[in-house]
């Protein structure tokens, strides 16, 4: 059984809402709410009637609202009780948050830099070329499917883009796609899609690298089954990467 709160609340969603459940905030925009009457109805005097008298016309309906975790790393129950007038109409379910429900069900990973690698050193005035390795959780594509209130809705998610801070102050590099893989048949020529050439060395940056990052930016599209209604929104995660870089030591 639903506990009751304290007073009448009235259906209905807004906007973004956060609620701090002790594990952390968890937010949606909007929540997804579902109402189911209650059958049988509480008894007359009861405190679920929420202050409505029996002879009232109306009744008291279970509100299930589902809330997604910021990031969308998975989703939570809130119920309380509402009472619905006659001619009162529950607000029909909002697709977005049904897609949301859809994302929390995948793993979005940040990028999975495979090159610049940590351990690895660089020279100056050398093309560097960037790439992540793709797998579906760090670059998709990924599909899942959630359902609220009847609305049924498929969501896709697949990285579209990734921006490189290199952390040399320069302005970050966007490439759209995952870059190329270095061969070293390819000698001294520049990526063709996602490369750098650092200007100075990294020996004054702290830890002796320059400290940039990796962003990923996940475009998820979804539909509702059956047709209708579509739209797209987006997700970001974020690497981050650490570059040693230096000067050609010239011997006599």
């Amino acid at each position: 059984m639903c506990k009751a709160k304290d007073d009448s609340t009235s259906p209905g969603h807004g906007g973004s809402t956060t609620h701090d459940t002790g594990a952390g905030k968890v937010s949606t925009s909007p929540p997804v709410c579902t109402y189911e009457k209650m059958v049988p109805q509480p008894p007359a005097g009861s405190e679920l009637r929420l202050g409505h008298g029996a002879s009232e016309k109306g009744a008291i309906y279970i509100q299930t609202c589902t809330l997604t975790r910021d990031g969308g790393t998975g989703t939570m129950p809130d119920q309380k009780l509402v009472w619905l007038a006659p001619g009162q109409k529950a607000p029909p379910v909002d697709p977005q948050a049904v897609a949301q429900m859809a994302l929390a069900k995948m793993k979005l990973l940040s990028p999975a830099i495979a090159s610049p690698h940590g351990t690895g050193k660089y020279v100056v005035g050398m093309p560097m070329w960037m790439w992540v390795d793709k797998t579906p959780t760090t670059f998709g594509p990924q599909t899942a499917s959630a359902t609220a209130g009847g609305v049924i809705v498929t969501a896709t998610a697949a990285v579209t883009s990734i921006s490189w801070d290199m952390g040399d102050g320069t302005d970050p590099v966007v490439c759209n796609g995952p870059g190329t893989k270095y061969q070293p048949s390819m000698g001294k020529a520049p990526s063709p899609d996602c490369g750098h050439v650092y200007n100075q060395a990294s020996t004054d940056q702290r830890d002796g690298k320059f400290h940039g990052s990796a962003t990923a930016t996940w475009a998820v599209n979804w539909a509702v089954n059956g047709g209708g209604q579509t739209g797209t929104f987006t997700e970001v995660r974020q690497s981050a990467l650490a570059v040693d870089v230096r000067e050609v030591q010239v011997l006599n």
